[in-house]
């Protein structure tokens, strides 16, 4: 067994404890793999530690191995939470002089207040509700000091101030489970937007991006969208306005999309080198998801290509003409806008492609208009030929002879070019074949055989966009995720959580097959809460050599994150060291759609990658889930998509299950997760009025037709946190209807395939007694005990 030093601990009058001999203990561990035993030891090591109150330096050095240990097996460290509210409460409750030979520029042992934040970042919430409420009021504290006068003008008291301050911030988005205290850190966030140290700027923008994707608190970033606007066009740091960019696309949604595309399209003709491209990329993919009309869509991409074509790529233009294609209502529109675009002197070759590509397509439909006969379309065409590109002569020669097809009038005029020397006699081999072959086919085909080849291009299967692909591949590992209409950025390891790899969330279960130890030291990552090593010999050397590693273990799905997604659309549903399953959903009447993103954390590439929708045997005749396939391998640092379409046959109780399997190191991981495919999300509000909700409420007076319900408030009582999950519940708040104002009314009909169900609620708190009464009243008996069970969770 090795030999490790023993921490040498100082008496507490005699100064500061030297931390060296537990610092080269954290070294030794984070270089070796520690038998089970060991890690005991070492548990009982850490919490005496722990537990020393008098002497700091021990504890900062045995929390920075805690949480070293605790992202290797967070099970095994779980007490490790409430040793470290308790301290962190004791800190950051005393006054400057109660730990004075910690207190560094009037601010209390910021290094060990950085890393017991730092250590709580390793798990969610803790459950037990008095753990929580304790956590609660020291990040409240915190974030009541930040808004103290300073004690000190010294750049050192700021900076220690601010180290904890952001901390707790992460801390906060990365549990994503208090309101309250989302709202109050984008607030202190937007404060630093526009102070005069460049570092605050850079970690305020930073950390908004963040707080950006959690439901709870994008309102109130989108409060401060003017700051960052006007940080974008005044910011001298090059660092700092990219960090503004990245916040102006985390924070957009339909309601600012256009005005925020505006702003990133007029910063493109100034933005430095480094940055355009992720620009142009970002700007084509706000522009294509929000896009409520698609002639703003074209207008929008054929401005960015007249602004910055160099850096548009091909899967931006490739992604114009697939919406295009895809589109009947657009393509006139399109055609006649990138014929105007075409006139100008001078053009980009990327307009060029998309010009050769839509008037090929559709130039019939401005054909009609003298001013964009056949032939001028051609001979604009045409006029651009000479300039550009090998690729680009072979585009337009297809074009042309897509225009024999379209107009035959100019048949003439397209088979002399087609016949001159230039083409038939081309050095380069693709152009010379397409104008031989061309030319051949519009002579010897009769009229219909030449409109079935060169019939109009079908639409395209839709697929996720490439640009966003080619996005997250940019920004590499933990750079982007879902958005919250679809992905964004986001630290949690929690429900919202996003690819920061920064933290350990052990809310799935994942079942290795082989051993976890790295038997050759070759450096190969070791599988999360992995099976114990095989008894015998023999069936390591299987385990080890095999191409396969058995059949999987059935798992208990994964659904502590379930009941977040209630009453939320958008969120990290699993994460663990390997793998980040974000989700983005979307439902109208009885039709829904998913999308779920798998991010791999990891360096490594997935192999085998694979997974599965599995519904319960009473569900299959209750709800439709049709999958499309998923990549087979996933880049390491890479997102991959996958689209589930949902249809509600009838009312249901139980949920899906998304089953995932692939490859890691060698080892065959297994996880499963309990997929939030809730009743509610077939809600439609309904608006009412008093009198026609009463009148409605009578109706439905029979005993079988309610359910009412008393409980305890499990979280904190606030009127608005109350009302925004009523509404993400998917009914309509009535206002003014109830006649005690205190209580919420709701209205809203459930879509299935086979029927319609109406649905009113109403929700009585009672703030003294921290109880709720919650009534549920629908023309089904099924449907308002599910809905009473689903909600109740809420509050």
């Amino acid at each position: 067994m090795p030999r490790f030093p023993i921490a040498r601990v100082q008496c507490p009058g005699s100064g500061m404890a030297p931390a060296e001999p537990v610092e080269e203990l954290w070294r030794e561990v984070s270089i070796s793999l520690m038998p089970v035993s060991l890690v005991s030891l070492f548990c009982v090591l850490l919490f005496c530690a722990f537990l020393c109150l008098s002497v700091q330096g021990v504890v900062t050095a045995a929390t920075s191995l805690i949480t070293t240990l605790a992202q290797k097996n967070p099970e095994e460290f779980k007490t490790s939470v409430s040793l470290a509210v308790a301290r962190l409460s004791r800190i950051v409750t005393s006054a400057s002089t109660d730990l004075q030979d910690y207190t560094y520029y009037f601010v209390p042992a910021p290094w060990l207040s950085v890393k017991l934040l730092r250590l709580l970042q390793c798990y969610p919430p803790p459950e037990d509700a008095a753990i929580r409420g304790r956590l609660t009021e020291c990040l409240e504290t915190i974030l009541n000091k930040a808004q103290e006068p300073p004690k000190s003008k010294k750049v050192q008291h700021s900076n220690a101030k601010n180290a904890v301050l952001f901390e707790a911030i992460s801390l906060i988005i990365h549990h994503d489970s208090e309101p309250n205290l989302l709202v109050r850190a984008c607030n202190q966030l937007g404060q630093f937007l526009q102070h005069r140290e460049t570092n605050l700027r850079y970690l305020a923008l930073e950390s908004m991006c963040t707080l950006a994707s959690s439901e709870f608190s994008h309102e109130a970033v989108k409060t401060h969208i003017e700051t960052v606007i006007n940080a974008l066009k005044t910011e001298r740091d090059v660092s700092v306005r990219q960090r503004a960019v990245d916040l102006l696309y985390a924070m957009c949604d339909r309601s600012n999309a256009q005005q925020i595309v505006a702003e990133m399209l007029n910063y493109l003709e100034t933005a430095d080198y480094s940055i355009r491209e992720e620009i142009v990329l970002k700007v084509a993919i706000l522009a294509e998801k929000y896009a409520v009309d698609y002639t703003w869509y074209v207008d929008t991409i054929l401005n960015l290509i007249r602004i910055a074509g160099d850096y548009v790529s091909e899967e931006v233009w490739y992604r114009v003409i697939q919406i295009v294609i895809n589109r009947d209502d657009v393509q006139g529109y399109a055609a006649k806008t990138v014929f105007e675009a075409l006139q100008a002197p001078a053009c980009h070759e990327n307009l060029v492609k998309v010009g050769g590509y839509i008037l090929g397509e559709f130039g019939n439909l401005i054909a009609g208009d003298p001013r964009s006969s056949p032939l001028v379309q051609f001979d604009l065409l045409h006029s651009k030929f000479h300039l550009c590109s090998v690729p680009t002569r072979a585009l337009l020669l297809s074009t042309y002879i897509k225009f024999i097809n379209l107009f035959p009038e100019i048949k003439g005029t397209v088979q002399g070019v087609l016949r001159s020397d230039s083409q038939l006699k081309n050095a380069d081999v693709e152009l010379q074949q397409r104008a031989v072959e061309y030319l051949r086919l519009s002579c010897i085909a009769s009229t219909d055989i030449l409109a079935t080849v060169l019939e109009e291009m079908p639409p395209f299967p839709e697929r996720e966009s490439s640009i966003l692909a080619k996005l997250k591949r940019k920004k590499g590992p933990g750079g982007l995720v879902p958005d919250m209409e679809e992905g964004r950025k986001e630290r949690s390891t929690d429900v919202n959580g996003g690819m920061e790899p920064v933290s350990v969330s052990n809310n799935a279960k994942t079942t290795t097959p082989s051993p976890s130890a790295d038997l050759l030291g070759l450096g190969s990552a070791p599988s999360l809460n992995s099976a114990p090593p095989p008894a015998s010999g023999a069936s390591l050397l299987v385990d080890v050599f095999s191409e396969n590693s058995g059949s999987p273990t059935a798992l208990a799905p994964a659904d502590e994150n379930f009941s977040r997604f209630v009453c939320k659309n958008n969120g990290v549903l699993f994460e663990n060291q390997l793998l980040q399953i974000g989700l983005k959903s979307e439902f109208r009447q009885n039709l829904g759609r998913m999308y779920i993103f798998y991010g791999n954390k990891t360096s490594t590439q997935f192999l085998s990658f694979s997974s599965s929708v599995m519904c319960p045997d009473s569900l299959t005749s209750q709800l439709n889930v049709h999958t499309k396939p998923v990549d087979p391998t996933v880049d390491g640092g890479a997102q991959v998509q996958q689209i589930l379409n949902i249809e509600c046959v009838s009312d249901f109780m139980e949920a899906p299950v998304l089953s995932i399997q692939f490859r890691y190191g060698g080892t065959l991981q297994n996880i499963a997760v309990k997929l939030p495919i809730t009743l509610n999300k077939f809600f439609q509000p309904t608006e009412m009025s008093a009198q026609d909700f009463f009148q409605r409420w009578k109706q439905l007076s029979a005993p079988q037709q309610e359910v009412q319900k008393i409980f305890k408030a499990k979280h904190s009582m606030d009127t608005e946190v109350t009302k925004a999950k009523i509404i993400g519940f998917g009914v309509a708040l009535l206002d003014r209807v109830d006649p005690n104002p205190s209580n919420f009314v709701g209205a809203g009909v459930l879509h299935t395939k086979s029927t319609q169900v109406g649905c009113l609620l109403r929700l009585e708190p009672n703030t003294q007694a921290q109880m709720y009464r919650l009534t549920l009243r629908t023309s089904r008996d099924t449907v308002s005990q599910r809905l009473c069970e689903l909600l109740c969770d809420q509050f």
